[in-house]
């Protein structure tokens, strides 16, 4: 682990997990299923599941790691092993832009859910925006073996998206404060965003 990678695991790693297992806990509707997309080790699973024990919590991932926090099944990176509307919600935590093609998992997550999505990921919209959230992916994923395609898109560019899949946005929240003072100054900005969409 590099010296970056250490301070980031001391510094920000713990206190994002609890920032979005907040963020995400308000998000998703009561007593669902939900399938988690690039689940990693689950351990943010955990966190959302300490708050909302109401909730199932099942993931995919196309890196199975040795331990997890939750139950995780392999998939392919593109097609998800379910049934049509098998779960209430699909989540995404900071995976679609680790892909080639975002649509191909959209597309698969309105297939698999029975009403809504929820994604955490980023805006490339900004002064330096691209190059920030490269150094930030290579910092957090890079040793995990993990895709980096830095495949970014700006905001509209998701609105894009979200309206061709036929999506309805009911929550949109950018100030997510993942990062400590002065990280944040940075790292924080509008890079960030948390939704939930309605089929």
């Amino acid at each position: 682990m590099s010296p970056l990678e250490r301070i980031h695991e001391g510094y920000v790693s713990g206190r994002r997990a609890r920032k979005l297992s907040d963020h995400l806990a308000k998000l998703l509707p009561q007593n669902s299923q939900v399938l988690d997309v690039g689940c990693g080790d689950g351990s943010l699973a955990r966190l959302i599941l300490k708050k909302r024990p109401d909730l199932s919590i099942k993931g995919i991932d196309v890196l199975i790691r040795s331990q997890t926090q939750i139950h995780v099944s392999p998939f392919d990176g593109e097609t998800f092993p379910f049934e049509n509307a098998s779960f209430d919600v699909v989540m995404f935590v900071d995976v679609l832009h680790h892909t080639g093609d975002p649509m191909v998992l959209l597309r698969e997550a309105v297939r698999v859910s029975r009403g809504f999505l929820v994604i955490k990921d980023h805006t490339a919209d900004g002064l330096l925006a691209r190059p920030t959230l490269r150094f930030m992916d290579r910092v957090c994923n890079a040793r995990h073996g993990v895709a980096l395609p830095f495949n970014y898109w700006t905001r509209q560019r998701w609105l894009e998206a979200f309206q061709a899949m036929g999506l309805t946005i009911i929550d949109w929240e950018s100030e997510l404060e993942i990062y400590p003072w002065p990280a944040s100054v940075v790292f924080g900005r509008s890079l960030h965003f948390a939704t939930k969409l309605d089929k």
